[in-house]
């Protein structure tokens, strides 16, 4: 018996496969047969037959075949499956002997060939004796053959050696050496494989044949043996479905034999093997849930089934190898494309062997620790007498045995006591790790976090067993951090008590304090008793004696660990260990809490450091320092308390650093901040904490920050979400809880003593020059100096803003854009108290919106603080907002000169552009004058002067220009370019100096056509009744043809009219011809005028409604008066 007799044989493991054997093949010497047997073996791919082949000598001696039995009636079983025959069946009985001969079918010497051929095939039969094992040849040929029926010396050869050696047709191959050597050789595979098949059906036939000899009474174990055989020979024949059937059957029928003491191990090791390969084929077969299922069923039949109670341990190995075998199973099917879950996956098995390994552990603990004056015994009764069972599950002193009542009980005595004793030399730790190993990877790749350190626990548990305590204390140490973290307080102590013993038993210094300062924090749920031991364990060790040892550790490692303490003592190297506490919970607590979140340069600095103790007994430290991001305050905030090492456990509450356990402690620390710092953030970045004497052996406990461990952002949050009413403590005392960390605060300026005033009239108009007059004043009580200005549009606006605002103070002259948005540390020298001063800035917005200007006053004075004269830089800010509207709104309009609206303009035909500006400033703005600029495509039909120079306009009155225009002849038709209309102004309140604001407003382009004809009129403003009106039509060929016009007047009730009523004439390229009526008003009034009809016979398109444009077609007719002499006009 070794320490393996749990694992499963290896032939029970592996795939079966069918075997066959080859001989006649000499791999070494001859080339073409290595490479057949090359092409056989190597490179096999998954697609290829599933056939274990391996290459015999032609005399090979096979495994002998017992003599058939013709009767069972006499015959009584010894054990269920003997331990040699899966190996026989896969490795030594082949399925079908494969005899090689190189013979091509033209060989000259063909009947001597035969005749060695049909020998070698004689031997291997004699060899097989009377096995079902099949036969074949294959005849190694240099030529390909011929296709079947054309070769007639072949196929009579072939028939002649067929009977020559005793083969049917179906048995004789023939392997041409060619290049598709393993083209033939997967042929031949195939055939071998059909041959393999057969034998393993016949097999098959064979033991099912037994079954009807058989009986329940005396050969309950032959039925087992004979439904795993046929199972077994299933797997072989590759018939998987039959093997779990049969497998199925076999481990029913285990089940339902009579079980005993004597062969309770030999039940449940056939059971676990016919278990596994159940197991095994459900996952096969994409059913892991019955292979689930297969296995519960199998741990709840079994489980009861201990046996001896003295071999109780070998119990608990067979269901942790069972355990562990399923974890092996389920985890190769995940590798192979199983889907595994959370609750579901192979890290609960190996959990579970890992289990029954420890309860293994137990029982061995318990049965086998017999005294060392115990010997082995001897002879040894667990030798064979071939160094193997027979039969799987039977004890080595009684093979075969199957009577239920013991023969010789001594012998049993001194085998189990053999077997206890080899027990005893087992590592089991060992085992116990690699399962909890196998498991916490299961866990850790299926996110499993606390079922990995749970069993992560116990690895560091079994390494401290197995005196392995660096490793022990690495793993304890990962896995405290996340019971710190979620508060596993319990936990976190039995986890800490082992890690303090590996600490003492290895004799390091720092993990042993780490551990002692954390066991008697509050995270520790350990008694005071034993927390007293801890805290003067800790003492000693920082007095530099030897601490006492830890309760329950192993005595021999004990004596260990004192001497490499005594070393530890002896050896003068590094007393002090600085200890960050924010992994942990350390018995000391700390909080550092600034008076206030910022702090004026002219005021001290001021701060509380808080500590609370949660040892035993009251304990005194030597020394508290607090570090800042500026190094240069650290000197400022040090308090030291010289004691002896002997005086730290005293109980003396004098002292500021005497710290009582429960009652919490506060520190006052102030400081003057330096001016460079306004403007900055002071931090706490640590507080040491210092414990021992720094000339003896010292612990220097670290916050970061401002304090807090592990265990404080929990602890705050559930006193942040508790509704317990505290209790009412004295008026120096605070509750802990109730204290926020405050570890930063900020320096800021000195507050300002001075007033700063805007004046200015908002809004702002568009490009003007818009004045802020800025007025300073100081309170302060002492001469101020260097006072700056820095005044502008407020940074962190929107980029375009800043590229279209500019500040100057000179409002002389326009700003462009080369002037600063914001003007910056304008000096407006010293200021006496009570005096006052005025900076007028202008500004000029470029675009309408809001802004945000920005004044900014700084100066200098000296102040003092805590007896030290410091000078301090103050500074006000003013902020306004300024919003910038258009100074007016400009209407531009094209009209005819009939002041009628028009869409588009003719060529060279004079238009009106009339301009309309409307005031928008709630301020009077002064016109100070108007240009039109014309482009180049327009001419002006008159003297282009302003006509609104000087003009005020107060908010929503507008003033109106009008401009004749004529557009010249262009080369195409379409949109044309107008020009620019610029307006200068001010406002009417600027001062004179404050310069002129030229707004240029781009005119609309207007589409010009041209016309064929241009009718005017000539006639004068109104008529009289009954007075004749005369009126002269010019008519103008705008074209370079000679136009054919037919000119009709048609008559109006309110006119007669002299002319000529219908005429058709023609006017030459460019030139004018002239129609005179005389018109006879009849009617007074708003009369309308004959009207003129023009037909052009070239342009069909020219209408009537055209000429309508150019020419009046009404008039203001007056009544008929009386004639009046001078002296009446006179009078009148």
């Amino acid at each position: 018996m070794n320490p393996t007799q749990w694992d499963f044989p290896v032939e029970l493991c592996c795939r079966p496969m069918a075997f066959v054997t080859l001989t006649g093949l000499d791999v070494v010497y001859n080339a073409v047969h290595r490479a057949v047997w090359d092409a056989f073996c190597a490179n096999r791919r998954a697609d290829r037959v599933p056939i274990s082949f391996k290459v015999l000598p032609g005399d090979h001696e096979y495994p002998k075949c017992r003599p058939k039995r013709t009767s069972y009636e006499w015959y009584i079983p010894k054990g269920i499956l003997k331990t040699g025959w899966m190996n026989k069946h896969l490795n030594l009985v082949p399925a079908l002997v494969v005899v090689f001969y190189e013979l091509d079918w033209d060989e000259p010497q063909w009947k001597e060939k035969q005749s060695e051929c049909a020998t070698r095939v004689e031997i291997v039969r004699q060899s097989l004796q009377g096995r079902n094992t099949k036969v074949a040849v294959v005849l190694i040929q240099k030529k390909t053959p011929l296709p079947p029926g054309e070769d007639v010396i072949a196929s009579e050869r072939a028939a002649a050696l067929c009977n020559a050696c005793e083969l049917s047709g179906k048995s004789l191959f023939v392997l041409p050496h060619t290049d598709h050597l393993v083209g033939y050789i997967i042929r031949l595979e195939n055939a071998f494989y059909e041959h393999a098949q057969t034998y393993y059906y016949t097999e098959i036939r064979r033991v099912k044949s037994h079954k009807e000899f058989l009986n329940k009474t005396t050969h309950q174990l032959l039925f087992v043996r004979h439904q795993f055989k046929i199972a077994f020979f299933s797997e072989l024949k590759q018939d998987t479905q039959n093997a779990l059937k049969n497998y199925r059957t076999a481990y029913n029928l285990v089940h339902e034999l009579r079980a005993h003491e004597t062969n309770i191990l030999e039940i449940k090791t056939m059971a676990g093997f016919i278990n596994y390969k159940i197991c095994r084929l459900c996952f096969q077969h994409n059913t892991p849930l019955d292979a689930i299922a297969q296995f519960r069923k199998h741990i709840d039949l079994c489980k009861k089934k201990i046996g001896s109670a003295e071999l109780s341990f070998e119990h608990a190995a067979w269901m942790s190898k069972q355990f562990q075998a399923f974890g092996d199973l389920f985890d190769e099917a995940i590798k192979l494309g199983l889907t595994a879950i959370q609750t579901q996956n192979p890290g609960f098995y190996y959990q579970q062997a890992a289990y029954y390994a420890q309860e293994r552990k137990q029982h061995a603990k318990t049965l086998c620790s017999h005294e060392a004056s115990v010997m082995y015994p001897n002879p040894d009764p667990l030798e064979t007498q071939t160094g193997v069972l027979d039969f799987y599950g039977q004890r080595p002193w009684r093979q075969g045995i199957l009577s239920f009542d013991l023969s010789d009980p001594e012998k049993e005595k001194v085998g189990i006591l053999a077997l206890q004793l080899k027990e005893r030399n087992v590592v089991h730790s060992e085992i116990i790790i690699t399962l909890l190993s196998n498991a916490v990877a299961q866990f850790k790749k299926y996110k499993c976090p606390r079922m990995k350190s749970h069993l992560m626990v116990q690895m560091g548990e079994e390494y401290y067993y197995a005196k392995d305590y660096t490793k022990a204390l690495k793993l304890l140490d990962y896995v405290m951090c996340d019971y710190r973290s979620e508060g596993w307080w319990t936990l976190l102590t039995s986890i800490l008590t082992t890690a303090l013993k590996c600490s003492y038993l290895m004799a390091q210094l720092k993990d042993y304090i780490t551990y002692s300062l954390e066991l008697l924090g509050r995270a520790s749920t350990l008694k005071d008793d034993q927390k007293s031991r801890i805290e003067k364990n800790l003492i000693n060790v920082l007095m530099n004696e030897i601490p006492d040892p830890e309760p329950d550790c192993d005595v021999l490692a004990v004596k260990t660990a004192q001497k490499l303490w005594a070393d530890r003592v002896s050896l003068a190297g590094s007393n002090v260990f600085t200890i960050g506490v924010q992994d942990f919970v350390p018995f000391v607590q700390c909080k550092a809490k600034f008076h206030a979140p910022s702090f004026h340069v002219d005021v001290p600095v001021q701060f509380d450091i808080y500590l609370k103790a949660d040892c035993p007994h009251p304990i005194r430290f030597s020394k508290l320092c607090v570090s800042f991001n500026n190094q240069e305050y650290n000197q400022f905030c040090v308090i030291e308390e010289a004691s002896k090492a002997s005086e730290v456990l005293e109980n003396l509450t004098q002292g500021r650093m005497c710290l009582v356990p429960g009652k919490t402690r506060k520190l006052l620390f102030k400081f003057v901040a330096k001016t460079e710092d306004v403007g900055k953030k002071i931090e706490i970045t640590s507080v040491d904490l210092v414990l021992g004497n720094e000339t003896g052996r010292c612990v220097v406990l670290s916050w970061q920050g401002g304090g807090g461990d592990a265990a404080s952002s929990q602890e705050a949050l559930q006193a942040a979400r508790s509704f317990k009413r505290r209790p009412k403590l004295p008026d120096n005392e605070v509750h802990w809880d109730s204290i926020i960390i405050q570890a930063s605060t900020m320096i800021i300026s000195r507050v300002p003593n001075i007033s700063v005033h805007l004046q200015h009239e908002p809004p702002a108009l568009t490009n003007e020059m818009y004045c802020l007059v800025v007025t300073v004043q100081s309170h302060e009580k002492t001469q101020i100096r260097d006072v700056k200005l820095t005044a502008g549009l407020k940074p962190g606006q929107d980029a375009n803003l800043t590229q279209k605002t500019h500040v100057t103070l000179h409002g002389t002259e326009l700003c462009d854009d080369s002037y600063p948005a914001l003007l910056t540390d304008i000096p407006i020298g010293d200021l006496h108290p009570g005096e006052q001063l005025e900076k007028t800035l202008y500004v000029r917005c470029g675009t309408v919106g809001s802004r945000m200007f920005l004044v900014y006053v700084s100066y200098l004075i000296n102040t003092t603080v805590e007896e030290k004269e410091i000078v301090c830089k103050c500074h006000k800010d003013e902020t306004v907002t300024i919003e910038t509207v258009f100074p007016f709104d400009v209407a531009v309009k094209f009209v005819s000169t009939k002041f009628e609206h028009l869409e588009r303009v003719y060529a060279d035909i004079p238009f009106l552009l009339m301009t309309d500006l409307l005031s928008a400033s709630p301020w009077a703005l002064t016109i100070v004058s108007s240009e039109l600029q014309l482009a180049p495509s327009m001419t002006a039909v008159d003297q282009l002067e302003s006509q609104v120079d000087k003009v005020v306009l107060q908010t929503g009155e507008s003033a109106s220009e009008c401009f004749c225009l004529r557009c010249p002849s262009v080369g195409n038709e379409g949109g044309v370019a107008t020009g620019h209309y610029i307006i200068s102004w001010k406002r009417t309140s600027a001062m004179e100096n404050i310069p002129v604001i030229s707004t240029v407003i781009t005119l609309p382009h207007v589409i010009v056509e041209h016309i064929p004809l241009h009718v005017n009129a000539d006639l004068p403003s109104f008529g009289r009744v009954r007075e004749s009106l005369p009126v002269k039509y010019h008519l103008q060929n705008k074209t370079n043809l000679v136009q054919d016009v037919e000119i009709s007047v048609e008559p109006s009730d309110a006119f007669m009219f002299s002319g000529l009523k219908q005429i058709r004439l023609r006017i030459l390229p460019g030139t004018e011809q002239e129609m005179l009526y005389n018109f006879y008003p009849l009617m007074a009034g708003y009369q309308q005028l004959p009207s003129l009809n023009i037909n052009l016979l070239r342009f069909p398109n020219f209408t009537n409604q055209l000429l309508r444009r150019f020419i009046p077609t009404s008039i203001f007719v007056k009544p008929q008066g009386r004639l009046m002499d001078d002296t009446s006009i006179a009078a009148a």
